[in-house]
């Protein structure tokens, strides 16, 4: 979680699946992607302490690109960061609740769902009780040549 925390800004501690309650409260929370949020993956039997990744690409409106750590394997081993990786929305009501994750592995998105809490967004919630710098993203977050067809062909040629 420190690669997260680094990359967007947002001072929030602890696994990845307590992000989202910590959040409420500090900063504000919703089911849209933005550049620079956090999406906080829940917890779940393929995921025991959650993730989260930071949105670093908005592709169109189900496909975004994120810059996260500790997913795919590089030289047989996790820990590395990848930046603009290919996430995919696939829950029923488009509200990024059930996401697909593209996984150097595989070379694609493969057939694993994830399920997600939202986003975390770098603003100060408005009703916070304890105040909360406005979160800045890193300057690298973004590569400077995304494969935007890439991430539209890894998603829709499944």
């Amino acid at each position: 979680m420190p690669f997260a925390r680094e990359a967007s800004g947002i001072q929030i501690y602890g696994d990845a699946w307590t992000w989202w309650d910590q959040a409420e409260g500090r900063y504000q929370r919703g089911k849209k992607p933005r550049i620079g949020a956090v999406l906080a993956f829940a917890k779940s039997a393929r995921l025991p302490l959650g993730h989260v990744a930071v949105v670093s690409r908005i592709v169109e409106k189900r496909v975004v690109m994120i810059t996260h750590a500790n997913w795919s394997r590089l030289n047989g081993k996790r820990g590395h960061a990848e930046q603009d990786v290919t996430l995919f929305d696939v829950s029923p009501r488009g509200d990024w609740s059930v996401v697909k994750v593209w996984y150097r592995d595989t070379h694609g998105l493969g057939s694993s769902v994830y399920p997600a809490h939202g986003f975390i967004y770098g603003a100060p919630d408005p009703l916070a009780t304890k105040a909360v710098r406005p979160a800045r993203p890193s300057a690298e977050l973004s590569g400077r040549q995304p494969d935007y067809v890439g991430s539209l062909i890894d998603t829709y040629a499944q």
